[in-house]
């Protein structure tokens, strides 16, 4: 089993930025870490992942620039760097983990799960 811990959300003005943290315990490391979000009563939308063996990342094309992805291998944890923020960036981030071959982008394909974490951006 694998236990993630997110924090690091919160309340910031559009254009500011936050820094997600999530910590992996239990049977580490996965394969694949990364960062979901998920509005009230919708799916689960691809954000980053990280690839653990190498640090190969990938983004959605919606934060593409403005989000940066990484990973501290001594602390099991990832981060999410998130710069220039939207409105249309608030919703619940979700941390996930899983072990390959995988296809990304794809929620069903991530075994483990956090709780998420708030973030708020506002005009």
């Amino acid at each position: 089993q694998v236990r993630l811990v997110e924090s690091g959300g919160g309340l910031v003005q559009a254009g500011g930025s936050l820094r997600l943290t999530c910590e992996a315990s239990g049977r580490t490391p996965s394969n694949w870490m990364g960062w979901f979000r998920q509005a009230p009563g919708k799916g689960r939308d691809f954000v980053a992942v990280i690839r653990w063996a190498d640090g190969g990342t990938y983004y959605a094309d919606s934060v593409k620039g403005r989000f940066t992805i990484s990973r501290d291998i001594a602390k099991n944890t990832i981060y999410l760097e998130m710069n220039n923020l939207k409105l249309e960036d608030t919703t619940v981030y979700l941390c996930a983990a899983a072990n390959g071959p995988i296809v990304y982008v794809r929620a069903t394909d991530y075994r483990y799960w956090g709780q998420g974490t708030q973030v708020t951006v506002s005009s």
